[in-house]
């Protein structure tokens, strides 16, 4: 059930009151039809306004209310878009008449030919014949709503009521925001909970996957608690990595896996292939501590269940939340805790804490017996009591208080809505103005992060946002946002601390709330949007097809149509051509239009009708240009263009968007200027960058009149400009810039660039006292400006200074008092950096800096710190020194950084470090040091023992003996080495060693027992071009712990080891380019509890193992470019976890099914690639259930297909130039695929047209993309 808020309606009725009426009186004043019909309006909007709280009311229980409610907001709608027109012709016509200030007179006649249709424009006349129609019919539904108010018997509220309803939209109470995961009213009545998931998550366990499931019915604490758990500091040193997935009702295998892989490596390709997927996932987790929270699962099915948990490793920890005993029970858990209701005191404490900012009523006994009945009433539901104080928070009105306890609302039948009473009622009560904004966001799916300025902008666009004296749009939002925040609607993210979510039940609030006027498609959910419908969203995907579009077939009013991303920007995807000439150029009422993401060069000419459009998203698009019809988008408020690689320039009257304030085109990087007249656009807030281009210096002053620029802010092109120009731009007269980035040209070399000139201009650049963040890059004079390290700049805390070349030396930036972050990078002039560095003030140099690098300075020869007196403390909390290619820095580092815990060291040849002045020093990184010298004390072994991870390459002496060197190093975990002569000996004292990168390490033929780290877990070689085995034969099985092992670019190796039992518990085994490679353990077998082997290019390989039969736990086997092998081990279908065989570049591999079997239970992929030998696929392919995928390519003419068929179940299929199979095809009936989603065909010459297009025909592909090469 939905119900129709007050706010949607009373707000709108205010605007059309207030304005938008007189506005379009002032307009039509001659033309008495209108006028009279506008002022019929303007009599009867007050006494349907006055009436609207008792309707909200009383809609609970009448539906006669409701539908008139429904009719009421429909009409609000439809006269507001009117009005807006009237707005926009306004601004048309002041803007098309060539005065500033036109008299009446000349207006007025303007106007009369518009409604007369006098005027020769055929758009004036089609307008007339449309809008007076329009205006008659919202004058008869009006009357007629104002007649059926009477019959429902609506009448106004008593004045004292009235007050009392409306009193909290009059207040301006600013609330303290509140987090989800600070402060412990969040988590009052689970601290057993919380200290015994601590304990069994820190617990050693080697029996499979850990789970932990919370279980409970919603707004019980589940997701609370979990986020409780997964942020709790003792956990950091427990695990590698940590992943959040929100997994909500719609559970999808491949976005799950997809988060947790990205959790882990942010860098991830984007692949939407679950079986490719999971593969990555399984080494990325191989050896790794990873804890992985599963929130709210509702999926049932045990197998879903069991593939998703398939790349899940020993090491691996799951938390699951779910509201469903039998989810609970699917999962295996070690341990279920099921949260039940707290107890009235542990619910008074959570709700006295969010309203009255105490612990109990001992303050405040005044509201004591009341508000123990409201917590009553919250019948033990934290989230209930959460909400429903931090509503009271905005009131100490005792009678404010009996009255939401007397409310309807809590007894609203649970039949007619499953929303919690009590966050009901705390959106009943909310002020008018947060009830739209938050009913709004219903568009947004469950567990959708969203950043503030997204949802401003959004707001603004809509109208949501009431602009006051003095106040700026953004402000007023951003009180509105963090209004709904304090109230606990909006909650940040436990992901990522600067976006936000809304809990599961306040989305399904916002959904309820809004109802029809607001909808939203998501993945596999395809429904019809109701023809009320304004508001919308949908998820895109990789290919967004007609069939997608069918919901939005009765819908022609929509003021929203915004397209939300399920994967990463940067991913293009393809949208259907139906949309941009189609569905878009009906929907001519739209506010909000976002295509952003899709592979879409140029806009239709339909932008030109959406002329009440306030926000066009078009970022990362390869749109090229933008039409002029853009400029006649009058009301255009936000533009994004944010990653439009391809857009060389602006229309050119963008002077005539007189009311754009957001303007983005970060990462645009092919702009070349920006249009003239852009300063006139004195309404822009926010212009992310402006581009001055070549012979447009003076386009710099348009810069003047733009004093309300605030945020982020890049001028680039300055190369272009003079000192005079510069000053123009008045930099100081904008004080709300709080980063800055001043850009000049990389080339160097233009004859026109010099570098007094260039100093004058960065010197009539100086900005205002507020900056945070300065970037200036490319500046071409030989000193910087004394402003940048002015102590006027107390609160910039990061400064970059980047490729400025003939720079020769720093400024003082050490007086700078609140600097944390400095970067000075490509600056070539640079000899000698000294006391000029620190500032006057050296006993306090760089008090704040956290983090120091120093990169590409070619010719820096000493670095003088200054540090005679032993009393003076510099760079105090520096904890990262990052220092890379600066071949020349002669001397030492600093001495006695006592807080420094990242030191790297890259292609510094002469440089001197003594690691013992380090002593907090926890992470090492020196490579391409090929002269470097370490000094240290006679005590240095026992000086550092806080090093975790070491990696040296390329260093060719140290300056203290062998024996001793890597001692220093024995107590990390993590060891990566490179160009070293001789492997060190004292490898074995590594006795925390886990993980071990070797490469170039010349004589290092095999490992003895006496020199292989005892806890190693990982090893990677590549290069060594000695190695020949890996152990030697003297090796125990019980001595190597060895899970994963990659070994890359080794020419002489010949074999692993004799035997294969010496590496029992390895699972995963990557060799790749090992050319004499012959075969993997001499005795023939494999590791027992092997899960992954990868082959790759080891073109003397014969034999990889006798048989499978002792390795049953393989998952994957990969082999590529393997020449001479000619069959596979014996014993494949004994592999009842096999969800993989790929094989490519195998031209002598024969499949004998007969003789080595094949997996039916499991298999997912099964792919060969250019095996031109194969003979045959196996005769039982068609009982490969679980198969997937299935790649035949290049594989010789006579490989054949069985006649049973392919698997029903494939979704993805490939073939290529085999025509005994595609003859088999359409003899076997291609209609049988019906789970087909992607196929490939490159047919051979053989094969007909005709017989591709009957395969085609046939195909059940649903959405997918099909690729056909005929």
């Amino acid at each position: 059930m939905a119900f129709i808020g007050e706010a949607a309606l009373s707000k709108l009725f205010d605007m059309l009151l207030d304005k938008s009426i007189d506005i379009a009186l002032n307009f039509v004043a001659d033309h008495k039809q209108v006028y009279d019909q506008l002022m019929e309006w303007k009599s009867i909007l007050p006494g349907i306004k006055a009436v609207l709280n008792h309707a909200e009311e009383k809609q609970i229980k009448d539906e006669g209310v409701k539908s008139w409610l429904e009719d009421l907001q429909d009409l609000a709608y439809d006269a507001d878009d009117i009005l807006d027109e009237f707005a926009y012709q306004e601004l048309r016509l002041k803007l098309q008449n060539t005065e500033a200030q036109a008299k009446p007179s000349k207006i007025r006649k303007l106007l009369s030919s518009w409604f007369t249709g006098s005027s020769s424009s055929q758009s004036s006349f089609l307008f007339n014949n449309s809008m007076i129609p329009k205006i008659q019919d919202i004058t008869a539904r009006l009357n007629s709503l104002a007649t059926r108010r009477s019959n429902l018997g609506l009448t106004q509220l008593s004045e004292i009521l009235l007050q009392a309803a409306s009193s909290e939209g009059k207040k301006s109470v600013r609330l303290q925001p509140t987090s989800v995961v600070d402060g412990a009213v969040e988590y009052v009545g689970r601290d057993d909970e919380k200290r015994e998931m601590l304990d069994l998550l820190k617990t050693n366990n080697s029996d499979g996957v850990c789970v932990l499931s919370i279980f409970g019915m919603g707004g019980m604490g589940k997701t609370t608690l979990a986020q409780l758990v997964y942020n709790d500091a003792s956990l950091e040193e427990a695990f590698d990595h940590r992943a959040w997935v929100c997994v909500s009702e719609d559970f999808d295998a491949v976005k799950i896996t997809k988060t947790i892989l990205q959790s882990i490596d942010p860098s991830s390709s984007d692949v939407n292939d679950l079986n490719l997927l999971q593969v990555k996932l399984k080494e990325k987790l191989s050896g790794k501590r990873v804890l992985i929270v599963l929130d709210d699962l509702w999926n049932e099915s045990y197998n879903d269940w069991s593939i998703l948990r398939s790349p899940f490793g020993d090491m691996i920890k799951i938390i699951v939340t779910t509201r469903l005993q039998k989810v609970s029970s699917n999962v295996d858990p070690m341990k279920v805790f099921h949260l039940k209701k707290l107890s009235q005191d542990y619910c008074l404490s959570i709700f006295t804490q969010h309203a009255l900012r105490a612990r109990n009523f001992d303050g405040h006994l005044q509201f004591k017996q009341v508000g123990e009945n409201i917590v009553r009433r919250c019948d033990g539901l934290p989230l209930a009591a959460k909400a429903i104080g931090s509503f009271l928070r905005t009131t100490k009105n005792l009678d404010e208080w009996e009255r939401i306890y007397e409310s309807e609302i809590w007894d609203l039948p649970e039949n007619q809505c499953d929303i919690i009473p009590a966050l009901r009622l705390s959106y009943h009560h909310l002020p008018s103005h947060l009830k739209r904004c938050f009913a709004y966001c219903s568009i947004f799916p469950k567990y959708y992060e969203f950043e503030e300025e997204e949802i401003i902008l959004l707001w603004s666009a809509e109208g949501f946002l009431q602009q006051k004296a003095k106040h700026q749009i953004k402000d007023i939002g951003s009180q509105y946002f963090q209004d709904l925040v304090s109230r606990s609607f909006f909650q940040i993210s436990g992901k990522n601390k600067s976006r936000f979510v809304m809990h599961d039940l306040i989305n399904d609030l916002a959904q309820l709330v809004a109802g029809d006027i607001c909808c939203r498609l998501e993945d596999d959910k395809q429904q019809m949007f109701s023809h009320r419908s304004r508001h919308s969203s949908y998820i895109s995907g990789p290919f967004n097809t007609v069939k997608k579009f069918e919901a939005f077939d009765q819908v022609n009013s929509l003021r929203t149509f915004l397209q939300l991303k399920k994967y990463q920007l940067w991913q293009l995807c393809y949208l259907t051509n139906v949309v941009l000439v189609e569905l878009l150029p009906r929907l001519n009422f739209l506010r909000v239009l976002s295509l952003c993401g899709y592979e879409i060069t140029e806009l239709p000419d339909f932008l030109e009708n959406l002329k009440h459009l306030r926000y066009l998203n078009l970022s990362h698009t390869r749109i090229k240009c933008l039409p002029d019809s853009l400029c006649t988008l009058y009301h255009l408020e936000t533009l994004l263009l944010k990653g439009c690689s391809k857009l060389r320039k602006l229309p050119s009257r963008m002077e005539n968007l007189v009311n754009l304030h957001y303007l983005d085109i970060r990462c645009a990087n092919s702009m070349e200027r920006m249009p003239l007249g852009i300063g006139n656009l004195t309404n822009l807030r926010r212009i992310s960058d402006f581009v001055i281009g070549e012979g447009d210096g003076h386009r710099i002053a348009e810069l003047k009149n733009l004093s309300n620029l605030r945020g982020d802010f890049c001028l680039s092109g300055l190369e272009n400009v003079n000192g005079q120009d510069a000053r123009e731009a008045r930099l100081n007269e904008k004080p709300e810039i709080n980063q800055l980035v001043l850009r000049w040209s990389r080339d160097f070399g233009k004859p026109t660039r010099k570098k007094e000139v260039e100093e004058r201009v960065l010197d009539s650049l100086r900005p205002r006292e507020k900056l945070e963040q300065l970037v200036i890059e490319n500046f071409g004079g030989a000193k910087f400006s004394t402003w940048i390290a002015d102590s006027s700049l107390r609160i910039l805390s990061s400064l970059k200074l980047i490729n400025c070349k003939n720079c020769k030396s720093l400024p003082s930036i050490g007086r700078l008092p609140s600097l944390k972050d400095l970067s000075i990078s490509g600056l070539d002039e640079v000899h000698k950096i000294g006391i000029e560095f620190l500032g006057e003030n050296q006993s306090n140099a760089f008090a704040s800096l956290e983090t120091l690098s120093f990169h590409s300075l070619p010719n820096w020869e000493e670095w003088d710190a200054c540090e005679g007196d032993e009393q003076v403390s510099r760079f105090p909390i520096l904890g990262e020194l990052s220092i890379r290619r600066c071949p020349q820095l002669l001397g030492r580092l600093p001495t006695r950084l006592q807080s420094l815990q990242r030191l790297e060291i890259r292609e510094c040849r002469r440089l001197v470090v003594s690691i013992s002045s380090f002593p907090s020093l926890r992470e090492l990184s020196i490579d391409g040091c090929e002269e470097l010298v370490e000094e240290c004390s006679s005590s240095a072994v026992e000086e550092v023992i806080s090093l975790q991870s070491v990696s040296l390459s390329s260093i060719s002496k140290f300056s203290i003996p062998e024996e001793r060197r890597m001692l220093r190093f024995a107590n990390a975990k993590d060891f990566k080495t490179g160009d070293f002569n001789i492997l060190p000996k004292e490898l074995h004292a590594f006795t925390f060693l886990t993980r071990m990168t070797l490469e170039k390490c010349e004589g290092l033929v095999c490992f003895a027992e006496s020199n292989f780290p005892a806890a190693l877990k990982e090893l990677r070689i590549s290069h060594c071009d000695d190695l020949q085995c890996l152990f030697d034969e003297r090796m125990s099985s019980n001595t190597c712990l060895l899970q994963h092992l990659e070994i890359r670019w080794c020419q002489s190796l010949i074999w692993l080891s004799s035997r294969g039992d010496i590496c029992n518990r390895l699972q995963h085994l990557q060799i790749w380019e090992c050319p004499k490679l012959s075969s993997l353990f001499l005795n023939s077998k494999l590791p027992v509890m092997l899960k992954k082997l990868s082959i790759w290019s080891c073109s003397e390989l014969e034999c990889i193992a006798q048989d499978f039969y002792e390795t049953i736990d393989l998952e994957i086997i990969k082999i590529w470019g393997a020449q001479n092998l000619e069959c596979l081990p014996r014993g494949l279908d004994k592999l009842s976890q096999l969800q993989e065989i790929n094989l490519q570049g195998c031209s002598n591999l024969v499949i004998c099914s007969d003789e080595i079997g094949f997996p039916t239970t499991n298999l997912r992929v099964f792919s060969i690639v250019y095996c031109s030998n194969i003979g045959a696929l196996p005769k039982c392919i068609n009982n490969f259930t679980t198969l997937q995928e299935l790649r035949v390519i290049n594989c010789g003419a006579d490989i054949s297909f069985p006649e049973e068929g392919f698997p029903t179940n494939l979704t993805s299929l490939w073939l290529s130039k085999a025509p005994e199979i595609y003859s088999s095809l359409v003899e076997w009936g291609f209609h049988r695929l019906t789970s087909l989603q992607h196929l490939i065909l490159i047919p051979p010459p053989s094969v007909s047209n005709h017989m591709c297009e009957t395969i085609l025909n046939n195909a059940s592909l649903g959405y997918a993309l099909l690729f056909s090469t005929f």
